[in-house]
């Protein structure tokens, strides 16, 4: 199966040749690589979230392939859902599926389902693949989307995606796409992320899990994130660092409603 994109035209250019420049233009060529296991990464609009998300993809040591790890916006389909087979289309071209590592992890989860249907009108996990592909034109991907569910399950879902990862020995990046706080003020969206971003920084799941009911923080992205920081733990991650953060008020000037973006990367 082909996976069309849905959001070309919309949250990112449809010309090949505009689209390409664009995210070339978030990269930056000289930003000193690094070997992390994982990243968030937002995935609204590029004209909001891409110079985010262009400051901490510039900073990765691309692998063989990328993990990405999106919430489910549009609750269809399975509630984790994952891709083995096939390729995401977008208009840079084609991007395969890692069948090998893809079909470990489902063998190896007791929750992850494969399922397509979760996947074809969600944005979060698309909106990643153009800058994958212009950071390595020959890269890999496997989709999974996640769900709301408890912190047990997050967990339990990482730690098989890190087993998964050890049996196979792949050379693999883990991204959880998450936007942060949704349409409040540029003050309070700060606040609030900042305690779900030290959270993170800490690597602390049950921390975020925390803040984000008791604050009711609106990161759209919180179960990837916590996926993430479990499956990251199991592959050795001591550190997270906070690469940027803005709010769609730095871009469009109105903040009275605007949405975060923060870009993190854990490493060993």
């Amino acid at each position: 199966m082909i996976r069309e994109p849905i959001v070309a035209g919309h949250f990112y250019p449809e010309s090949p040749a505009i689209l390409e420049n664009q995210v070339k233009g978030f990269l930056d060529e000289k930003a000193k690589k690094e070997d992390v296991i994982g990243a968030i990464v937002p995935h609204a609009g590029y004209v909001y979230s891409g110079g985010v998300a262009g400051a901490v993809l510039s900073r990765i040591q691309a692998k063989d392939t990328f993990i990405i790890l999106g919430p489910n916006h549009t609750g269809n389909g399975r509630p984790f859902s994952i891709m083995t087979e096939g390729s995401w289309r977008t208009p840079l071209g084609e991007v395969e599926i890692n069948s090998i590592l893809g079909k470990e992890i489902l063998e190896t989860s007791q929750h992850l389902e494969e399922d397509t249907i979760a996947h074809l009108y969600e944005h979060s996990i698309e909106v990643q693949v153009p800058f994958l592909q212009c950071i390595k034109p020959d890269v890999k991907i496997i989709p999974i989307m996640i769900s709301h569910t408890s912190t047990t399950v997050y967990k339990d879902i990482g730690q098989k995606i890190a087993e998964a990862i050890k049996k196979t020995r792949s050379q693999v990046v883990i991204l959880a796409s998450s936007d942060m706080t949704h349409y409040e003020s540029h003050e309070s969206a700060m606040k609030k992320d900042k305690a779900a971003i030290d959270a993170i920084l800490a690597l602390k799941e049950d921390d975020l899990m925390r803040r984000v009911k008791e604050m009711h923080i609106t990161m759209c992205g919180y179960a990837p994130a916590i996926t993430l920081i479990s499956a990251a733990k199991h592959l050795g991650a001591k550190n997270a660092i906070l690469v940027r953060y803005q709010t769609s008020g730095d871009v469009s000037r109105d903040f009275a409603n605007v949405v975060g973006y923060a870009g993190i990367l854990i490493s060993r």
